[in-house]
């Protein structure tokens, strides 16, 4: 016999959270621009390659609603942004073949709720580790970013 639903001990509202002109992902342009590159919006998300690319082909995937926790999305809203997660990590393993995906949710100054995808390949940089939120080591030039992004978008 089941008992009853659990309710959590807070209380996110559920209503349309309206954009945050402060943040990077909402205002998108000089803010989002410090580090990253949109490549392309998803159903419920927007995608970005990061700038620092130690781990190449890193991107970031951000909800397209201004919420700060996961919780704060319905459960068909949370199945659709995962579902975007995982189709952008199928293309970075078919357009790179990492080892690995490292995924990474953390948001504690910017509340807007985002996914790091961090390719890993054996025996190159942090491999066997956490990776770090900005380790600012490499930086390419506007062709080498475009030609990441063609290979990232061929497959999304």
């Amino acid at each position: 016999m089941a008992g009853p639903v659990r309710q959590p001990p807070f209380d996110y509202p559920k209503e349309e959270k309206k954009m945050d002109h402060n943040c990077a992902y909402c205002a998108e342009g000089e803010l989002v621009e410090a580090f990253g590159i949109k490549i392309c919006e998803l159903p419920e998300s927007k995608v970005y390659l990061f700038k620092e690319q130690s781990h190449r082909g890193r991107v970031i995937v951000a909800h397209k609603k201004h919420v700060s926790e996961i919780v704060e999305l319905s459960a068909g809203e949370r199945a659709a942004y995962m579902e975007d997660i995982a189709h952008v990590a199928e293309a970075l393993h078919q357009a790179f073949a990492p080892q690995k995906i490292n995924y990474g949710a953390y948001g504690d100054t910017g509340h807007h709720l985002h996914f790091h995808l961090v390719p890993k390949y054996a025996d190159e940089f942090e491999w066997g580790g956490v990776f770090a939120m900005n380790p600012q080591q490499k930086f390419l030039t506007q062709e080498e970013y475009a030609a990441l992004i063609a290979d990232i978008s061929k497959y999304l």
